[in-house]
């Protein structure tokens, strides 16, 4: 339990889950699959990999997008955010400066989620996508 909040935090920072309603999100959903924008702006790209920061201010949300290749991404500015899975489960956590997680995607395995920022300092990653030489376009 944090002694700030009084919400139980579990150790990979989850304060919250459950389930919402996708057909709020319809129109991004049927897009997603084809959106391969992983962050707010794009650092930095070539046949190897795409960087990507990821900058939310309180109250912002990127839009539903596809990660279907290998990637990682770091926390560079903590926060809280609540991200909404294609499934239509959600999920809220805290992200802690230094969190680095690797995900391993492809496109039989594919993740589909949107990200926003519900806390109330600016929320910001780092993302890399590692590309296959002999498929990027």
């Amino acid at each position: 339990m944090d002694a700030t909040t009084g919400i139980e935090r579990r150790a990979d920072g989850i304060v919250e889950s459950g389930s919402f309603d996708p057909t709020e999100f319809a129109d991004e959903l049927e897009r997603a699959p084809h959106n391969h924008e992983l962050g707010t702006s794009l650092w930095f790209e070539n046949e190897r990999v795409r960087v990507f920061e990821v900058r939310l201010d309180p109250g912002e949300r990127g839009p539903f997008h596809i990660h279907d290749r290998t990637y990682f991404w770091t926390v560079v500015e903590p926060g809280r955010g609540l991200q909404h899975l294609a499934d239509g489960t959600y999920v809220v956590r805290d992200y802690r400066l230094g969190e680095t997680k690797f995900l391993v995607h492809s496109e039989d395995k594919a993740l589909i989620h949107d990200l926003e920022n519900v806390g109330s300092t600016t929320l910001r990653f780092v993302t890399v996508e590692l590309r296959d030489p002999a498929t990027a376009p």
